[in-house]
């Protein structure tokens, strides 16, 4: 057992999936699979990313699925089971948007934060951003195609 204040490690697991065109957050693949370990029947999805990927995915998986502008105030009359957005944020407050975020899930549900290649002192700073809304670091999924240094990085955060 852990009796210090140090965090739990989190699980780091890696998905061999094509990069993102530029100018979109993930890949078709990457959205695909975030949807099937993340989602469960017709749970909504909340979409904040750039591009269709997961809008085409949450289609062919028979999901429902929401867009919504990128960082702006979430909300809205359903819970979701799951929310995908982009990191960087474009200026906004990382932890105004997770505790958006967090309001706008469901019991149990998850945020994925996908980045493209970033130094893990972001991450810190997404880690940190999210256990102040309230939300906990659960999975870290790095996506990869064939060389290390073109990847992007998920963290998964889920609202106990």
């Amino acid at each position: 057992m852990n009796n210090t204040t140090e965090p739990t490690p989190v699980p780091i697991t890696v998905w061999h999936v094509p990069t993102a065109r530029p100018g979109e957050t993930m890949s078709l693949p990457l959205a695909q699979r975030l949807i099937v370990a993340y989602t469960r029947g017709r749970r909504l999805i909340l979409d904040l990313t750039i591009g269709e990927q997961l809008a085409r995915s949450a289609h062919a998986l028979h999901r429902r699925h929401a867009r919504h502008a990128r960082h702006a105030s979430v909300k809205g009359p359903h819970r979701a089971a799951l929310i995908v957005t982009a990191w960087p944020l474009d200026g906004a407050d990382p932890t105004t948007v997770m505790a958006g975020c967090q309001g706008r899930l469901m019991s149990a549900g998850c945020l994925a934060v996908v980045q493209r290649g970033v130094d893990y002192t972001v991450n810190q700073t997404m880690i940190a951003a999210a256990h102040d809304a309230g939300l906990t670091y659960r999975d870290h999924i790095v996506g990869v195609h064939a060389d290390l240094r073109v990847h992007a990085d998920v963290l998964v955060f889920v609202k106990p």
